[in-house]
């Protein structure tokens, strides 16, 4: 270990250590939220929020049914330095006329939400108040923590061997073309700038493709944010011979010199100020995007999730691990958009999470961790019915569409509404792999927010959700007890 290691590791422990006393005095619990791209990260904070606020009983959530919970109230900013998750936008976009779902995540942002409660009966009963603070940022940076115990040279083998797979030959076709170049040999500004475009084109390609889900880092080239165009996330990995030594100048010294900065600048800031700060964790996942686009879909997804749980430290806490590497003790999977089917088919979309996450789920388990998983809809957009078509009886769901979504040749304004039948998922959930659910068999179209009914006080009713209560209960229910 050099010196600047042992360093920040000095500085991390005793920081460590003031949070954990100030934890102890005043009880705070920091929520990390995450998930890859559409995935429903901003309206699941939206909810939660929402929901504690207006004080809701929630039958599920006991601190909720049991009326423990008092009250709960937007706090000050945790950190000064994070952008504050914009709460109060985001429910206006909800509200009526614009019925809009809110802009995705595309960097982080934090909000506190203090919550004053009744402790459960027992030696501890009496009031007391949980600072909840909420962390939520984009998925995609997850996948770079596992750069950083990756050379230029590792990195650069696996992402070129990937993009050579027969499925992706299509997408990858330009970036190849880029690849064709000596790494030895010296280069200009313009040279680099034109290879990081050409790999960054292919990782959106990604994104818009077949497979659903982008897996390949850096996950900040799809979200540069206020970094874009900097010399950090400009390059791009290379096709290096076995045993290359990079001269100095040339492309591949240029390349792995940007890759480091890119961990050293990016990867590594953030994960020491925000990620290894996190007590718990839900990861939001769009499963049937995934299962829509077929079995490829399906195993890069497993892929990345199993990427995803790699990248917590998750496991049961001590008294050294708080100050000296911080573990998130419970991480919850949500399978989002459960109100895309009907509730015959919840359980069959949460057999088909575990199973992508079984062997993740026993991996974090050992270690002492606890991992859920859950099928829900923070905010319900659909109602349920049952519709007679060919003489036959259908579970159906009943929304109103998006203007522009088209279904069975219908194109929606935007106001009217409809049944539609989104077909069925198999009762084996393996199966999914062999392609029991046939690429585009099944309809998920986009539908707008749900109009809130007013009660004879005129006061609007609380946005409908889907098993919220139990991922609040399991991510928060014994630090209320």
């Amino acid at each position: 270990m050099n010196a600047l290691s042992f360093l920040d590791g000095t500085v991390d422990a005793i920081r460590n250590l003031g949070h954990y006393a100030a934890s102890t005095v005043s009880p705070r619990l920091r929520l990390g939220v995450t998930g890859l791209s559409r995935s429903g990260k901003t309206v699941f904070t939206t909810a939660l929020v929402h929901h504690l606020l207006a004080s809701v009983a929630m039958p599920v959530f006991r601190a909720s049914a049991e009326g423990r919970i008092r009250k709960a109230r937007l706090d000050d900013q945790p950190d000064d330095t994070v952008p504050r998750f914009p709460f109060e936008e985001h429910m206006a976009s909800l509200a009526e006329p614009e019925r809009q779902w809110p802009e995705s995540t595309r960097r982080i942002a934090e909000l506190r939400v203090s919550i004053d409660y009744e402790r459960a009966a027992g030696w501890r009963s009496g009031p007391s108040t949980l600072a909840l603070d909420i962390v939520d940022y984009p998925g995609e940076w997850l996948l770079d923590l596992a750069l950083l115990d990756k050379s230029f040279a590792e990195w650069s083998r696996e992402t070129v061997a990937s993009s050579r797979r027969p499925e992706r030959a299509g997408i990858a076709g330009p970036w190849q073309q880029a690849l064709k170049r000596d790494p030895a040999g010296a280069v200009g500004e313009a040279d680099i700038g034109q290879l990081a475009a050409t790999f960054t084109d292919y990782l959106k390609a990604l994104r818009a493709g077949p497979e659903a889900v982008a897996t390949t880092p850096p996950g900040r080239f799809l979200m540069p944010g206020d970094l874009a165009g900097s010399p950090a996330l400009t390059f791009a990995p290379l096709d290096l011979p076995p045993g290359f030594v990079a001269p100095p100048r040339s492309l591949a010294s240029q390349m792995e010199r940007r890759y480091e900065a890119y961990k050293a600048r990016v990867v590594r800031p953030f994960f020491r100020e925000h990620f290894a700060r996190l007590d718990r964790q839900i990861v939001l996942v769009d499963v049937l995007a995934s299962l829509d686009a077929g079995p490829a879909a399906l195993a890069e997804l497993e892929t990345a999730l199993d990427q995803v749980l790699l990248a917590f430290r998750a496991g049961r806490n001590s008294f050294l691990s708080s100050v000296f590497s911080p573990r998130i003790d419970k991480v919850l999977f949500a399978a989002t958009k459960a109100d895309h089917l009907h509730r015959a088919d919840h359980q069959r979309l949460e057999a088909i999470l575990k199973l992508l996450v079984d062997r993740s789920m026993r991996r974090t388990q050992g270690a002492g961790g606890t991992v859920g998983t859950v099928a829900l809809a923070a905010i319900r957009a659909t109602r349920e019915a049952t519709v007679r078509e060919d003489g036959e009886n259908l579970a159906a769901i009943v929304g109103t569409p998006a203007a522009g979504e088209e279904i069975d040749g219908q194109i929606f304004d935007g106001e009217t509404e409809a049944a539609i039948f989104p077909g069925e998922l198999p009762d084996n959930p393996e199966t999914v792999f062999s392609g029991a659910v046939p690429s585009g068999a099944l309809r998920f179209p986009r539908f707008r927010p749900p109009r809130r009914a007013r009660d004879h006080g005129g006061r609007l009713a609380p946005l409908p959700h889907i098993r919220l209560d139990r991922a609040l209960e399991f991510l928060l229910g014994d630090r209320l007890a």
